[in-house]
């Protein structure tokens, strides 16, 4: 008999290929080793038990599906940039809008890394991945794959239900443990990344959204499998009832069964016969309408949908043009550009370090502009800034050479002509 080979995990293909790396020096960094008895074991979030489901969740609920969905592609499609801040132009764990003393580096080895993370995502998927882990889970995980002592080379997500963190008394977090197959895989905690939301009962993991929309998405769901088997065929009304007044024998009510079938009746056409004395129908159950089950259904949506941040004029099917520009508006100033920046801070406060200091990492600012306000408050501007203060603050541009600069100071101190009479 021929054993078949073990599947192996992504991250295990990863450390297989590259090595396991340690990314800054042994004085700094402990490997996970096996714990010993009386040290401290993986910390679980309270909710650990569930987070196993929040897939089957994302997969059978329609609402949670959409509205994870429409986050996690709407951020994925928003460039992520690399800048290097000069000194006095802002610190190297800022995450700002672009000022001065900034300059873009469209080269910069983690923006090209960023583009393709590995040989299996593109940067669209893995931003993807990331934040709707962190919709479903509350958390996100990325393994740091390269050579010892160098720079990332590879980056790979981890599902949040198979991470595990370890804690230490001083450090915080001693490094993860990635279960796979039954297998438990160490990481040194400079290896993962881990984007987190916050949690009121916990110091290590962040909270999912599916917890506060728990009941809603369970209530939404029982009302969908009951409206399921409400038309099921074991549930369905009749579409009539054949009533026979007078007495009949066994074989003639099962002949006219059959006769008034063969004529009228259908694979899917259910009739009620009903033979003797009067018999009366006393319903006892509750209708759709009785429950108001399209209003129910609609509330769970809302409710799901707000939880989320996921505006009512961007779904709703009354919204109008106006509405759904306001939804559009709200959100992606109040949901998506948070989450954005929650991303963009700790790629530049855990990985931009590995590349040298003064560099910061920015989505780019898809927040709707006032253009009216903006070319007011740059009209005023010109009267106290210089053209490369006004070049940096308002258009993240460089300097000008000084020869260009000139011409531009003279062109402003040269009055416009008189209109001719």
């Amino acid at each position: 008999m021929v054993s078949q080979p073990k599947q192996t995990s992504l991250v295990e293909r990863a450390l297989r290929r590259l090595g396991y790396v340690r990314w800054r020096p042994a004085s700094v960094i402990h490997r996970v080793e096996t714990i010993p008895a009386g040290e401290p074991l993986p910390a679980l979030a309270p909710e650990a038990g569930r987070a196993g489901q929040y897939a089957g969740v994302y997969m059978g609920s329609p609402w949670v599906y959409v509205a994870v969905n429409r986050i996690a592609e709407a951020a994925a499609l928003v460039p992520f940039r690399v800048y290097r801040v000069a000194a006095g132009g802002g610190s190297a764990g800022e995450v700002a809008p672009a000022g001065a003393g900034e300059v873009a580096l469209p080269e910069h080895p983690f923006a090209r890394l960023l583009q393709r993370p590995n040989p299996l995502l593109s940067r669209f998927e893995l931003i993807e991945h990331t934040v709707g882990s962190l919709e479903l889970h509350g958390n996100a995980y990325w393994f740091l794959a390269g050579q010892p002592g160098g720079a990332p080379q590879e980056i790979w997500p981890l599902r949040p239900d198979r991470v595990q963190i370890v804690p230490d008394a001083v450090r915080g977090v001693r490094g993860y443990v990635y279960e796979v197959d039954g297998r438990r895989i160490p990481l040194d905690a400079a290896e993962v990344v881990h984007f987190r939301r916050w949690h009121p009962a916990n110091d290590y993991y962040g909270l999912s959204a599916l917890e506060a929309a728990r009941l809603a998405v369970e209530t939404d769901r029982a009302m969908a499998d009951w409206n399921r088997r409400y038309f099921g065929e074991g549930m369905a009304v009749p579409a009539g009832i054949v009533a026979i007044r007078e007495r009949v024998s066994d074989a003639d009510f099962e002949r006219i069964k059959r006769e008034w079938r063969a004529a009228y009746g259908g694979g899917e056409r259910k009739t009620a016969f009903v033979r003797g004395a009067s018999v009366e129908w006393h319903n006892v159950g509750l209708s759709q309408h009785d429950m108001d089950f399209l209003n129910a259904r609609r509330f769970n949506r809302e409710e799901i949908f707000q939880i989320f941040g996921i505006p009512v004029g961007l779904f709703s099917e009354n919204a109008t043009e106006a509405n759904a520009l306001v939804g559009e508006r709200v959100f992606v100033e109040r949901t998506l550009w948070p989450k954005l920046v929650r991303i963009a801070e700790k790629i530049t406060t855990d990985l931009l370090p590995f590349y040298g200091t003064g560099l910061v990492g920015r989505f780019d600012d898809i927040r709707p502009q006032d253009r009216a306000q903006q070319l007011a408050e740059l009209r005023l501007a010109r009267g106290v800034l210089t053209v490369n203060e006004l070049r940096a603050r308002y258009f993240g541009l460089g300097p000008l050479p000084v020869s260009a600069r000139a011409e531009v100071e003279e062109d402003e101190e040269t009055p416009a002509p008189e209109p001719e009479e």
